[in-house]
């Protein structure tokens, strides 16, 4: 097996390539020909000929070639087999391997008691158990221009999901998550992009905006399990995450204050929006099934724990959104930047 640009080859070589072949391959041109007529002299075999013919002409020799099979093993068939890096449970994948030149392999990770660590998009020690004693009911009333801009840009964009939505929260749960997930992935990369240009720290922020980006698509992961979507919800989530993302961006660039200001009172509707879901829950209009497994270990729950639990915890991270994106316009209002105040990392 060998790679050519981006494309993996993978051949089964029955034998040694003959020297006549390859001077039949190369019909015409004089000058290789002759090289190689001279190599064979010098060599005294076919094999060393078509190995010196791979390692002169690799674009040309090796379409046909394995370099394992020349001369070492009479047939090799290999096959090749691809493991998703993504969030799926790698225990579906058991008994596959990527074939690969580089020798990357991935790490065995077990869990506390010995047993198999079945997913690839979080570890272990990325676990944690949500804090569910947080205050919910913390608001931060607009006062500025900028507040109360933000606050009412956030109320209209209630007014349409209600509608389109209306009580299926398992699935505005699962659709608002994906842009949930978009405005600590652009805070974050524009600090690292202002960090780089500056030459100076971020005081933590990027990492802290990042963590909670993934935060928020561990969300997202989570709620697939509960919810699949439609196609039409599947398209709807194109076409917003692309107008939201590039809205936030420029926000952001305008005015982070505005841009975290805009984030908090999100995570305060998302608080309304998970107390809704969980009342719902609480009255029988929504089965409290088995929470999915990947929630049972990113947030350590029991293993008897319900789809009532994980809205809880669900919850609580949005309240610790809620207050690191409040304090971070907070720190810009007092005419600081974030870098100027420890991030507060691993708060949820």
């Amino acid at each position: 097996m060998m790679s050519r640009g981006s494309t993996t080859v993978v051949r089964s070589v029955t034998g040694v390539m003959s020297t006549k072949r390859l001077f039949s391959s190369v019909a015409g041109n004089g000058s290789v020909i002759g090289a190689m007529r001279s190599s064979a002299g010098v060599f005294g075999s076919e094999k060393a000929v078509a190995t010196w013919w791979i390692n002169t002409y690799p674009v040309i020799g090796a379409r046909n070639a394995s370099t394992v099979a020349l001369g070492e093993k009479e047939q090799q068939d290999v096959k090749e087999e691809t493991v998703s890096g993504g969030g799926a449970n790698a225990g579906d994948r058991k008994g596959k391997e990527v074939v690969s030149y580089w020798g990357v392999k991935p790490s065995k990770v077990t869990k506390e008691d010995g047993s198999e660590w079945k997913w690839n998009c979080f570890k272990p020690w990325e676990t944690y158990q949500a804090d569910l004693s947080i205050d919910l009911k913390k608001h931060h009333v607009p006062k500025t221009f900028l507040d109360k801009f933000a606050y009412w840009t956030v109320k209209s964009l209630r007014l349409p999901t209600d509608i389109f939505f209306q009580r299926r929260y398992g699935c505005r749960a699962m659709m608002l998550e994906t842009v949930a997930a978009v405005p600590g992935m652009v805070g974050g990369m524009l600090l690292h992009c202002k960090s780089l240009r500056r030459f100076e720290h971020s005081g933590g922020w990027i990492k802290a905006l990042l963590e909670e980006a993934e935060n928020e698509r561990m969300h997202l992961m989570t709620f697939m399990e509960v919810a699949k979507p439609k196609w039409y919800e599947r398209a709807l989530v194109f076409t917003v995450q692309g107008i939201f993302f590039n809205a936030y961006f420029l926000a952001y660039l305008a005015s982070p204050k505005l841009a975290h200001r805009i984030t908090g009172y999100l995570e305060e509707e998302a608080i309304h929006s998970y107390t809704e879901f969980l009342k719902e829950l609480d009255k029988g209009n929504i089965e409290n099934v088995k929470a999915p497994a990947i929630a049972i270990d990113y947030w350590r729950l029991p293993a008897d724990s319900t789809l009532r639990d994980v809205v809880m915890v669900v919850r609580a991270d949005e309240a610790h959104h809620r207050d690191v994106n409040h304090f971070a316009s907070d720190v810009h209002y007092q005419g600081l930047e974030l870098k100027d105040s420890p991030a507060p990392i691993g708060y949820h």
